[in-house]
């Protein structure tokens, strides 16, 4: 399987690419990259001191020459890459995080036409941590607060990770309510009493820290708590990668991580 990488010369890119070059059964077919990146013309495998016959392009119509593109940018990058893709029906990975709603609609009807991956954190165990955490809201649907707290490094733009949003989803999803009419984004000054049945979001930024996400399940006398850190993005890319195999043979949809782990 050709797989492209959108962002080649960026932290995620460098571990999707060596990803890429250390599975078998996918090879690297095209290295994406923004037009003013001093990376340009450089072979994609340089950071690593090998040579991929792979030379990193802002050329989008060198997505021809790819099965499946893996993106991990950001929003506006990512809906233009989509574009590309379809022009070429090319499939699509895509890890980005940040959408609103324009965005994440764009990404629905696109996978009309292509075969698309869409899920807000590629780890395995995350996604385990998300059944998880679906278990653990069917059982505590009274009497607990919930709380979720996210931690990412000083450069991440979005707040609540997507990963975060998606944990929010899985309780709220279990309580059978919408997350938006539960969730309570921020605490500032008279808050009053807690409401019961809400969702709270916590956030921390700062320094390198890869990913932490815990939830609190708070009742009581006692208090459970369902924890995934994340000590490198390569986890995220070996999921990712994982995913476009996924999408081999496949010309249309919509699909997740769960899909992908057939959870």
């Amino acid at each position: 399987m050709r797989i492209a990488i959108a962002g080649a010369s960026g932290r995620m890119g460098h571990m999707l690419i060596e990803a890429i070059l250390n599975t078998d059964g996918v090879e690297l077919a095209v290295a994406l990259d923004r037009k003013a990146s001093p990376s340009l013309g450089q072979d994609a495998g340089a950071f690593l001191g090998r040579d991929t016959g792979v030379l990193i392009t802002d050329d989008l119509d060198s997505l021809a020459g790819a099965d499946c593109l893996i993106d991990f940018t950001r929003p506006e990058g990512t809906l233009e890459h989509l574009q590309a893709c379809l022009r070429h029906g090319t499939r699509m990975v895509i890890g980005t995080t940040g959408f609103d709603d324009a965005g994440r609609a764009a990404i629905e009807v696109a996978a009309q036409k292509i075969a698309v991956v869409f899920a807000p954190n590629m780890s395995v165990g995350v996604n385990a941590t998300l059944k998880l955490l679906d278990m653990a809201a069917r059982i505590l649907n009274s009497g607990y607060d919930v709380e979720v707290f996210e931690a990412h490094h000083r450069n991440k733009v979005d707040a609540p990770s997507g990963t975060a949003l998606a944990m929010g989803e899985a309780v709220a999803s279990a309580w059978d309510v919408a997350l938006p009419d539960v969730a309570t984004w921020t605490r500032h000054g008279e808050t009053g009493p807690r409401k019961p049945g809400t969702i709270g979001f916590s956030v921390v930024r700062g320094g390198d820290i890869v990913g932490d996400h815990t939830v609190y399940f708070c009742g009581t006398g006692e208090r459970i708590e369902i924890t995934h850190r994340s000590s490198s993005r390569a986890t995220y890319a070996e999921g990712a990668v994982r995913a476009a195999k996924f999408l081999d043979g496949k010309h249309n949809g919509l699909f997740d991580m769960q899909a992908v782990l057939g959870l």
